[in-house]
């Protein structure tokens, strides 16, 4: 059977010192580590930790997420959501924390970003390009964008 995880991406003011704070929380060292951005694979609890380094905005949640393992995962969740009428959209190769990712996006009432990302990591890209126009791209920035606040990105 293949798992899922729940992620939890949280904004902090200092990226050193919450990677070492959650370091020694957790008793595990990073999957991953950009400026200003790191992530945990943690085993127990099972948990994605996410974080991006968002100074004077530190100690909140940026955005919730469950990661599944492969694509197919994802798209089973996708045809669940659709059978129940829940409003979505899908990112195929969306390029967003620092990864490649099929994921689709779950409008919700009281998140703070509005929504629920499920997503599988299909390819895991050092850096996230920018597009020479400056516009954002990922689907998850362009979601966060259409909020009205240009500033907010779910993934720094």
């Amino acid at each position: 059977m293949t798992t899922t995880r729940i992620q939890l991406a949280l904004n902090v003011d200092d990226i050193d010192e919450a990677t070492t704070f959650y370091t020694r929380l957790f008793g595990v060292a990073p999957h991953k580590r950009r400026d200003g951005y790191a992530n945990f694979v943690i085993a127990d609890p099972p948990l994605k930790l996410v974080l991006i380094e968002r100074p004077g905005a530190g100690g909140g949640l940026n955005h919730l997420g469950v990661e599944a393992q492969t694509p197919a995962q994802v798209d089973a969740s996708l045809a669940r959501f659709s059978e129940a009428g829940l409003p979505t959209r899908v990112a195929r190769q969306d390029v967003c924390c620092n990864a490649e990712q099929h994921k689709v996006f779950v409008d919700a009432p009281d998140v703070p970003l509005g929504f629920w990302e499920f997503y599988a990591v299909t390819e895991d890209n050092p850096a996230n390009p920018a597009n020479p126009d400056g516009a954002p791209t990922s689907v998850c920035e362009l979601t966060c964008a259409a909020g009205g606040d240009q500033t907010i990105s779910c993934c720094g």
